[in-house]
């Protein structure tokens, strides 16, 4: 009887200890030393939210860069469903799928970021291979220099995660957003 009462208070003791008291104090330590980044590090343009840093979004206008494709079929960068496609390469439906998506862009190789979902289908950024592939199109559809485009795309990429992680990449929203200001 003694070992089922120790038990049950150690039990208790850990659920309040682990399961409240640790994550209230981890919760106000990241509110106070990481602000934006707990509240979903959000975009505004004047006062209107236009999005997160965090979460991509489509844009199916000619006139702006598009952003990777979602595996999220039933609503597109829905972040309350993130997940990947979980279909393999040698899956008969993600080859379809891939086929689909490159015949979406009018030429040459397309860059891989462009045709195939992240592992969560939120990924904001796109490679800097990808966002170069856009420009003559951008170009055309806002009678903007591909120099002016591509200076714009230069100075918003970010580099590598501590130099090795990572490709460079750029995020579409703010790249977007950039264009919009020109």
């Amino acid at each position: 009887m003694k070992a089922i009462k120790t038990s049950i208070i150690q039990f208790l003791s850990y659920t309040v200890l682990l399961g409240a008291i640790y994550p209230a104090i981890v919760t106000v330590i990241g509110q106070l030393l990481f602000y934006e980044n707990t509240i979903g590090s959000p975009i505004a343009s004047g006062a209107k939210l236009v999005g997160s840093e965090f979460i991509g979004q489509e844009f199916k206008e000619s006139k702006y860069f598009s952003s990777r494709p979602s595996a999220i079929s039933s609503w597109p960068y829905n972040p309350e469903s993130s997940s990947g496609s979980n279909l393999a390469l040698s899956n008969p439906a993600f080859q379809q799928q891939l086929k689909d998506r490159a015949q979406l862009w009018s030429h040459g190789a397309v860059p891989v970021d462009l045709v195939t979902a992240s592992g969560s289908g939120l990924d904001p950024e796109i490679s800097i291979a990808a966002a170069k592939y856009q420009v003559k199109r951008i170009a055309t559809e806002r009678g903007i220099s591909e120099e002016k485009i591509l200076m714009l795309i230069t100075s918003l990429a970010k580099n590598r995660v501590l130099g090795f992680l990572g490709e460079p990449r750029v995020n579409v929203l703010l790249l977007n957003m950039e264009l919009d200001r020109l």
